[in-house]
């Protein structure tokens, strides 16, 4: 069995933190370097749910794409949820590594697996100067509805689906793709001229706004479902490297669902419909 240290120097291989963004903060939480590693768990977020997964499943170490602490702390004392998670997984000794910005760049990186779960044939990266999300063409053209239907098939299934703008009648054939938050990339995303963009955590003003400046097609899904593709991508790499070295490490990606929305009400009729005004809405979404 190898030892953290060299499970961790080869998770650094494949997402070197010298690449991390300089806010992040990426790397072994905690776990001691000189224990063995047998069983691994790759999830997105590092809640107390993957904690106690990664405790049945007998893993001895968990690898998240999202920080524990990204912002730093003075405390880990567990009359806090984040400190609860550190103190359960030290208890059972279990190491827990983060790869996020380092990982969102890498290549194959973050979008490259979301590409991958679309069955998009890569064209190279959306911004060629960090290597951050990917140009992608369909091997048919399809409508924007059809893409978004094709999103809402391929990735996991989450409270808030998928959101779409633009006409869903468009024709795409070219994609930017970028898993996580990525309405930063607009200005990469008209300059590559494609048809559509998928991507998470849309907001408002940067949506009104692109629409308002081209055509494009909008595929708004819930981050955590962007991302949740890597974790499959990066547990196939790292059998890869077991198998080379010899290791024999149990590899497993966690299917539980962490993103925070846990539903989705519509009302009957779109507010923008010509029968229902918004006036005809309570505050609660239904109608008067």
């Amino acid at each position: 069995m190898p030892r953290l240290s060299e499970v961790i120097a080869e998770l650094d291989a494949l997402w070197p933190p010298e690449r991390a963004e300089q806010w992040d903060a990426v790397g072994t939480v905690c776990g001691d370097p000189d224990a063995e590693v047998r069983r691994v768990l790759f999830a997105v977020d590092p809640v107390q749910e993957i904690a106690d997964e990664a405790i049945g499943l007998g893993a001895d170490l968990v690898v998240t794409h999202h920080p524990l602490y990204l912002r730093g702390t003075t405390s880990v004392a567990a009359s806090h949820f984040k400190g609860r998670v550190v103190h359960t997984l030290i208890k059972h000794d279990i190491a827990l590594h983060v790869a996020h910005t380092n990982a969102d760049t890498a290549d194959p990186g973050v979008s490259d697996a979301l590409a991958g779960a679309l069955d998009l044939r890569v064209t190279g990266p959306l911004v060629p100067e960090n290597g951050l999300g990917r140009i992608c063409e369909l091997e048919q053209p399809e409508t924007l509805a059809e893409f978004a239907a094709r999103a809402a098939r391929r990735l996991p299934a989450t409270a808030q689906g998928i959101r779409v703008a633009g006409d869903p009648d468009m024709p795409v054939r070219r994609v930017a793709v970028s898993g996580g938050s990525g309405d930063s990339l607009f200005d990469a995303v008209r300059a590559a001229g494609v048809d559509a963009f998928l991507t998470a955590d849309l907001r408002h003003h940067p949506v009104s706004e692109a629409t308002q400046h081209s055509p494009l097609g909008l595929v708004d899904a819930a981050h955590w479902a962007t991302e949740w593709p890597w974790c499959e991508q990066a547990a196939a790499q790292l059998d890869t490297i077991s198998d080379r070295h010899g290791w024999d490490l149990r590899v497993h990606v966690s299917k539980t669902v962490t993103d925070p929305w846990s539903a989705h009400v519509v009302p009957a009729a779109p507010a923008h419909s010509a029968t229902r005004a918004p006036s005809d809405y309570t505050s609660s979404g239904a109608p008067n």
